[in-house]
């Protein structure tokens, strides 16, 4: 995982945590370069998970299995809508709150829905496709989906770190192709990020949050404004910073709250800090 490079003991930047369990760890696009705790721990990563199914997406675009402005989901709706949360679907259930493209509602509901809705086009289970067109290609062994695609996912930081440097430099599909997940998709909504604010705008691409100038926001003052990942309810996150050319991942054993606002940032500023540094 590291190859012949030395790897960061990342542990004192993530010591005084207030968790019992924390794994860790930063890559850029050829080798993990720091890590903190068992990268080989696995455990819920919750929303996480959705950047795996806007991965399986891209992947499934290029294969010609769905159009992005293709119909799916409410009246109205399209594969776009549901991976931006601009479908109006509420956070649970199908109740539709809004027309699509009016407001950025965050939505587990809306993941699932294109999850059925790859499955119907290409014949096979949502899990099938997500194992057989990102998992086994990134040797992501310890990744299970378990349940809905939405928040029911279980991984490690090593096969984060693996996606992580996917992200930074894909094989899967082409660059292009990554470009249009992680670009900001109808970029003037408004909208809240669940358990941290509400924005205007509040920039989200396919799947992936858009960091832009959010503040507060769960990752630090140093990550660039292109920088695009996700967390997770169970304490959990995911980010690559394309302009630093770097990427970071922690799970830990206590859901998301005050505790990680505080602590998530100044892991960010310092890792990115010590890229810097290494750069130079």
């Amino acid at each position: 995982m590291s190859g012949s490079r030395s790897v960061d003991d990342l542990g004192p930047l993530v010591s005084d945590w207030p968790v019992e369990t924390v794994s860790a760890g930063v890559t850029d696009a050829r080798s993990t370069v720091g890590l903190a705790g068992d990268p080989d721990r696995a455990a819920r990563i919750a929303s996480v998970g959705k950047l795996l199914v806007g991965m399986a997406a891209m992947v499934a675009l290029e294969e010609g299995a769905i159009a992005l402005d293709e119909p799916a989901g409410p009246e109205g709706s399209t594969v776009r809508h549901l991976l931006a949360h601009a479908s109006g679907l509420a956070f649970d259930g199908h109740l539709v709150l809004s027309p699509p493209g009016r407001r950025r509602i965050y939505s587990n509901t809306g993941i699932e829905v294109f999850a059925d809705h790859l499955a119907t086009r290409t014949g096979m289970s949502f899990g099938e496709y997500l194992r057989a067109g990102v998992l086994q290609p990134l040797a992501m062994q310890q990744t299970e989906l378990r349940g809905s695609p939405a928040h029911e996912v279980w991984s490690s930081v090593g096969d984060l770190m693996s996606f992580a440097r996917e992200l930074l430099s894909p094989t899967l599909v082409a660059q292009k192709t990554l470009g249009e997940a992680t670009r900001p998709q109808f970029a003037e909504l408004a909208g809240v990020l669940p358990e941290v604010g509400r924005f205007d705008p509040n920039p989200w691409g396919l799947t992936f949050e858009i960091r832009d100038d959010k503040r507060p926001h769960w990752t630090g003052a140093r990550n660039s404004p292109e920088t695009f990942g996700h967390f997770g309810g169970s304490g959990a996150f995911l980010w690559v910073d394309p302009v630093a050319g770097i990427g970071a991942a922690a799970i830990a054993d206590r859901e998301f709250g005050p505790w990680a606002l505080d602590a998530w940032p100044p892991f960010s500023d310092a890792v990115l800090e010590r890229s810097a540094v290494r750069r130079g």
